[in-house]
């Protein structure tokens, strides 16, 4: 019972720091995928790691110098969803809201 307390007192914490996690290594994938893959590949999978972080590869790219080439932008993408991911948490644990070890 212990465990199911602790999940569900802070899902909030747990729900955020998936999404984190997910479009990081959606991101990590995407890269992966173009490495081999041509832009316009009819790969599903690739299609959908397009599509699930383009939305984010647009401020990414406007923020990046113009001197990194397209194909690293996935990683940059993944480099600041990491530092929101770990701002996300020092937020959360400066204000109590994180799981605590007793």
């Amino acid at each position: 019972m212990q465990g199911q307390d602790i999940w569900w007192s802070y899902w909030y914490f747990h729900l955020g720091n998936y999404a984190f996690s997910v479009l990081f290594w959606t991101l990590i994938g995407r890269f992966m995928f173009a490495c081999f893959l041509p832009p316009d590949s009819p790969n599903y999978i690739y299609r959908w790691f397009r599509r699930l972080t383009n939305w984010l590869m647009r401020p990414v790219a406007y923020i990046t110098p113009s001197i990194v080439p397209p194909l690293a932008l996935a990683p940059v993408a993944a480099f600041w969803v990491a530092a929101a991911r770990v701002a996300f948490f020092m937020t959360l644990y400066a204000a109590g809201l994180t799981p605590r070890l007793h």
